[in-house]
């Protein structure tokens, strides 16, 4: 089976190379890790995936981006790949936005930027939702 994607987006370069260090770090073995300032650019990845026939588990966005906000995001790629589990990255003061991602675009988790320690914070909800994707993936195909 080909490696399932994760894919973050991020327009802060500073918090994107953290993440996507830590999540590479992590999940290098079993997932391709792919990282994007850009919000085009991400969807365009994510509609190439769709055609290669690729498969994504994760998406990580951040909330507060210029071009679009992540919540939209999550849910443009969402209609390509509704599969895939979704987190979004926010500020304290972005928490309502996640609350009404949570009903609007399923999102499966908010995380509160910062993340550290990782192991505490980031790695469990990782874990548990590709676990989920796992689970739900497997009896789809």
């Amino acid at each position: 089976m080909k490696l399932p994607y994760i894919i973050i987006i991020d327009d802060d370069v500073q918090v994107l190379r953290a993440i996507q260090r830590d999540i590479r770090n992590k999940y290098r073995e079993d997932y391709k890790v792919a990282a994007t300032d850009s919000v085009s650019d991400a969807l365009e990845l994510i509609r190439e995936l769709k055609l290669k026939n690729e498969t994504i588990a994760l998406l990580i966005s951040d909330q507060r981006m210029p071009e679009m906000e992540g919540v939209s995001f999550l849910e443009k790629a969402g209609e390509i790949f509704p599969e895939a589990k979704k987190i979004l990255l926010t500020a304290y003061s972005d928490i309502e936005a996640a609350i009404r991602a949570i009903n609007n675009v399923k999102l499966d988790y908010y995380l509160l930027k910062p993340w550290h320690p990782a192991e505490e914070k980031l790695f469990p909800v990782v874990n548990d939702l590709l676990a989920e994707w796992h689970a739900s993936y497997k009896t789809d195909h």
